[in-house]
């Protein structure tokens, strides 16, 4: 019988069936398949046959995989949600102090009199420090401005891309005040290239030297507490 096995896996094997396909037809260990099919050699074609399924098998594995991360993650961004019903003006302002504390520019000895700046490419985190800005600090409209920094290999997308953060962020064209090409290297791995790419907006506040002052005081006081 073992003998019959054999000779059905090398038939198979020639005919450039994978292992696993094999093992579906031949019940045996695939240790023992293994050492039946270790001389037997394919054409080219065969193993272009082989490559190919190979890669069909691996792409259907990593989009189950996918499919299984957006479905775990889906559930826990459900289940947490509860954990934030809702956000007090107390709650709000310790958010923005932190985040200009991680994110935000800090007033230098050799720069005195800076004001504020924040930088970032979120545009979640973006609208969160603007609504700080204007609903907690109390900063009008028209003393927000904001510069964009983005590689010079989106130039030709940079109308899509200001047309993105006029509608993320609610503030007019007329806000944009510059652009800030950086140098393209084209043999950077860096991920963040492509359509959903739209560069490191900063945003600017003018007449802003005691604010930054303001919030420096508030990081030292919550550094207090903690510590």
């Amino acid at each position: 019988m073992k003998t019959n096995l054999k000779e059905k896996a090398i038939n198979l094997r020639k005919q450039g069936l994978t292992y696993s396909e094999i093992l579906r037809q031949v019940p045996v260990a695939k240790s023992t398949l293994s050492l039946w099919l270790r001389s037997v050699g394919l054409s080219k074609k065969q193993e272009q046959k082989l490559t190919k399924k190979k890669l069909v098998a691996a792409r259907r594995g990593g989009a189950r995989k996918r499919e299984i991360r957006i479905a775990k993650t889906r559930g826990i961004f459900q289940e947490v949600a509860k954990d934030i019903k809702s956000l007090s003006e107390r709650e709000l302002f310790l958010i923005g102090v932190a985040l200009y504390w991680a994110e935000g520019h800090k007033e230098k000895e050799n720069r005195p009199g800076s004001g504020v700046q924040f930088s970032n490419s979120d545009f979640k985190m973006i609208r969160l420090f603007l609504n700080w800005l204007v609903f907690t600090c109390q900063i009008s409209r028209e003393r927000i401005s904001f510069n964009l920094f983005i590689h010079r290999n989106s130039e030709n997308r940079i109308s899509k891309v200001l047309d993105f953060w006029v509608h993320e962020t609610g503030f007019p064209i007329t806000s944009f005040q510059k652009i800030y090409y950086k140098k393209h290297n084209p043999k950077t791995k860096r991920k963040n290239i492509g359509d959903l790419y739209y560069g490191v907006l900063r945003v600017r506040v003018s007449k802003s030297s005691d604010l930054v002052r303001r919030i420096a005081g508030w990081v030292e006081a919550i550094n207090c507490r903690v510590v």
